[in-house]
């Protein structure tokens, strides 16, 4: 029997359908599918499915010291049992194995982890490696054709990184956790790659804050020339001969706007007219890729995350590449014939094609993976999602960019000048549009200046003097963020947007562009303090050299991890010295980070905390001599604003809650308002009315969440959730099915388009069953409402819907994709 292993399951589902023509079946082993045809299986793994962790001795924190940590044995235990049970079940009775995971270090390893997990149960089955950068027809099955042996090297390099980042991030994460006693969830996370990291955006809040912006004034005029008017800027030479148009003395910007306003006239003094080029982009490398992708509006993490399913589903080619030059194997031309056959892409395909295809190249060429392009596997567009679109046309469309001609520039430059001062105007516009024609997310903005000539006479109008300062360097974009890692050598193509979403993650960044909570400044400033090395990019840069190094077969794992494990040592030996103090420092700083304001009742700090339940709250740092608390809403995690209330000066809250987050505000003020507000009786409670004589009553919560309640609480604990914002209005209607008083919310008084939310008993029913068909994989809120227009709110409805009749009413559904929906319906 032969076995191939892939690296994810809907991978070993399109490896098989290629391979066996169509022919396979599918089947459950515990929970995991297994794909046969003839005398061969295919299963896919979740990744790593071995993990490596210190032995058991190590496991409490308290038992065991950090720095026991540095030379600790690293053990590998399984992590997916179920899935390491199956793989193993199928080996024992294979006779060849094929492993085809991703083309990369980490896919070596995960490869690796299989073969080694087989042999635990089969000495004697052959092992071969098959390797492709694309899941398409051609692509696999010439891969299967000439299969390779697993690269032992890059494995290695792979499980080097591995070990590196555990003992690294294991060791340094205690270290501080413990000495700012930080348990639980709440623990202080250091890493090699994420701690140099997060200091490149602190250093860049710090720039931001420090910055001491400068006054400055800009002159602009309009000229007339036959009827045409266009904007001109003052410029003069500045000391060191160059053209400069800001005025930095406000005297002197006003002398100058003094004499425009009375000149009247300009005369043309210089007219220059050029052409220039503007070159294709390069092929897609994976940091380019984000870049673009990030433009359109999505984070690192998630272009990565829909650019892998398209690579699965053999759309595009394989996302993880350093590569900016096509293979001569690429067939260019083929590529195009496939997009000149679709209604999206068609006619810019056959614009391009017909002639010699000269693509563009990029500085870094590269052997393993090809650059980030479609594949001849052209996809329905209502087979993939909106995003799922929007990311394969970017690709589509880059690529098609990278066969276009350059675009060709018109610019027009015109001096004239007035009362000795000059006034520059730039034009230009698009001669030919060259590849912009086929790659729409370039500017093509042209500026209109009018044919002068030297020596004409110019109306001179509208003189405007505008004061403007310096700004401060913009805070680093997801996408700038992983060029400068890539530049400075932090991390890989394969591991850089994770460590941005671990960054999300540990509560070290928020917003987007990233920036640094008060958390990630105390855990930089401690670092700097008193270990340097634990946030420097020399040493983490080093580290993926020695890993390269391994790979290439010029260095071994144990030379590798033994030299990083010495250099932790190092670190260790200059934190020891000053843990107490080190401590204090973080204690002090995440204090800070936690603080609301004044206790009302003790004058301590009231801080951010947490109950042994895991629920947050707001508790005196007088405890236990001062109980004072406020409480906190149950959805999310507390985040402290910079914003005060003005009547407590306590800080507002935000709760993360994904989709759902929300400003709570000022918690004590939430608290009083509950406090006064009185319950509304609506009607019978369907609990307990008949029986207790239970009623239904909008109750605010001192949490300043709202709910329609019992009366009877506790002891019936009958609810229903109600908006947390907008005022709630009980009307005259009555529901017929409840007889409860149909509800209204209103933003304010003068709302005139106020939410019919109706009964709430139906509401949340409605609520509830759209929440369902939301959740449905592939489906969404988008989507959600899509169904909603075509009547189906819930998934009894979608289940009982004719499949082609919903794909012909929603745009961009296919016949499969609602199928697969009423399935999980």
């Amino acid at each position: 029997m032969e076995l191939i292993v892939t690296e994810k399951e809907n991978a070993a589902r399109r490896i098989a359908e290629i391979l066996s023509d169509g022919a396979a079946t599918g089947e459950t082993r515990a929970g995991v599918p297994v794909y046969r045809w003839g005398d061969t299986r295919c299963v896919g793994l979740a990744g790593h499915v071995v993990g490596l962790d210190f032995p058991a001795e190590y496991s409490n924190w308290r038992d065991a010291e950090p720095v026991e940590l540095v030379h600790a044995d690293v053990v590998t235990t399984p992590t997916k049992g179920d899935i390491v049970a199956v793989l193993q079940d199928l080996a024992a009775d294979a006779d060849r194995v094929v492993i085809a995971t991703d083309y990369d270090r980490e896919g070596e390893l995960i490869g690796k982890e299989a073969l080694d997990l087989i042999r635990d149960v089969n000495q004697s089955a052959t092992a071969e490696r098959v390797r492709f950068s694309s899941i398409t027809e051609g692509a696999v099955q010439e891969a299967f054709a000439e299969p390779e042996t697993l690269d032992e090297d890059l494995a290695a390099a792979g499980e080097a990184r591995q070990v590196v980042d555990l003992v690294w991030g294991a060791a340094l994460t205690r270290f501080l956790s413990l000495s700012a006693r930080q348990m639980g969830e709440d623990f202080i996370s250091v890493g090699r790659v994420q701690s140099p990291t997060l200091k490149l955006v602190v250093d860049r809040e710090r720039e931001i804050e420090a910055f001491d912006p400068e006054d400055y004034w800009e002159l602009f005029a309009d000229l007339g020339a036959d009827g045409e008017v266009f904007e001109a800027q003052y410029v003069y030479e500045a000391d060191d001969g160059t053209e400069a148009d800001r005025v930095w003395d406000g005297a002197s910007a006003e002398g100058v706007h003094a004499d425009l306003a009375d000149a009247g006239t300009a005369t043309v003094a210089d007219v220059t007219s050029y052409t220039r080029t503007d070159a294709p982009p390069a092929p897609f490398d994976t940091t380019s890729f984000i870049s673009a992708a990030g433009s359109l509006g999505f984070s690192a993490n998630r272009a990565m995350s829909i650019a892998e399913d398209l690579y699965t589903a053999g759309h595009v080619s394989y996302p993880r590449t350093d590569n900016t030059v096509y293979p001569e194997g690429l067939d260019l031309a083929d590529l195009l014939d496939e997009f000149s056959a679709t209604r999206e892409f068609g006619d810019d395909a056959d614009s391009l094609a017909g002639g010699d295809l000269d693509p563009t190249a990029g500085d870094e060429e590269t052997t393993d993976h090809p650059p980030i392009h479609p594949t001849a596997d052209v996809p329905d567009r209502g087979a993939l999602s909106e995003d799922e679109w929007t990311v394969y046309e970017l690709v589509v469309r880059h690529f098609l960019a990278t066969l276009a001609d350059p675009a060709e520039w018109e610019h027009l430059r015109v001096v004239a000048t007035a009362a000795g001062h000059d006034l520059k105007a730039n034009g230009k516009r698009l001669l030919e549009p060259g590849y912009h024609a086929v790659y729409p997310y370039g500017s093509t903005a042209e500026n209109y200046v009018p044919a002068v000539s030297e020596g004409d006479d110019l109306a001179l109008e509208d003189v405007r003097l505008e004061a403007k300062q310096t700004q401060p360097p913009r805070r680093y974009g997801q996408s700038r963020l992983i060029e400068q890692m890539a530049d400075l050598g932090l991390g890989t193509k394969s591991t850089r947007h994770n460590t941005i979403e671990k960054l999300y993650d540990r509560g070290y960044v928020e917003d987007d562009p990233p920036r640094p909570t008060r958390l990630a400044r105390a855990v930089v400033e401690a670092a700097e303090e008193y270990a340097d090395l634990v946030v420097d990019e020399e040493m983490t840069r080093q580290l993926e050299a020695d890993m390269t190094a391994i790979a290439e077969g010029e260095s071994d794992f144990e030379a590798v991890t033994q030299s990083s494990r010495e250099a932790l040592e190092r670190v260790f030996e200059e934190l020891t010295e000053s843990r107490e103090e080190l401590g204090e420092f973080l204690t002090e700083s995440l204090k800070a980070d936690k603080t609301l304001g004044p206790c009302p009742e003790s004058g301590h700090d009231l801080l951010l905390r947490r109950s042994r339940q895991g629920s947050y709250f707001v508790g005196c740092d007088g405890y236990p001599d001062c109980e004072y608390t406020l409480p906190l809403p149950s959805d999310g995690e507390p985040q402290l604003l910079d914003e005060r209330c003005e009547d407590h000066d306590l800080r507002h809250v935000k709760m993360l809650a994904g989709r759902s987050t929300f400003v709570h505000g000022c918690p004590l003020c939430a608290a009083e308002a509950a406090d006064e507000a009185a319950d509304r009786v609506i009607g019978a409670c369907p609990t307990c009315g008949e029986t207790h004589g239970g009623e239904l009553a909008i109750k605010t919560l001192r949490t300043g969440s709202r709910l329609v309640g019992c009366t009877r609480y506790p002891d019936c604990d009958y609810s229903l959730p109600l908006p947390r914002r907008g005022d709630i209005e009980v009307t005259d209607e009555r529901c017929e099915e409840h007889d409860l008083p149909e509800l209204v919310v209103r933003d304010g008084e003068d709302d005139d388009d106020p939410w019919d939310l109706g009964c709430p008993i139906c509401n949340y029913r409605e609520f509830q069953a759209r929440r369902d068909l939301e959740d449905i994989d592939g489906i969404g809120p988008a989507t959600a409402e899509k169904l909603s227009e075509a009547g189906i709110e819930n998934p009894a409805d979608l289940a009982q819907a004719d499949a082609e009749s919903v794909a012909e009413t929603v745009e961009g559904v296919s016949d499969e994709s609602v199928r697969e929906w009423q399935e999980a319906a």
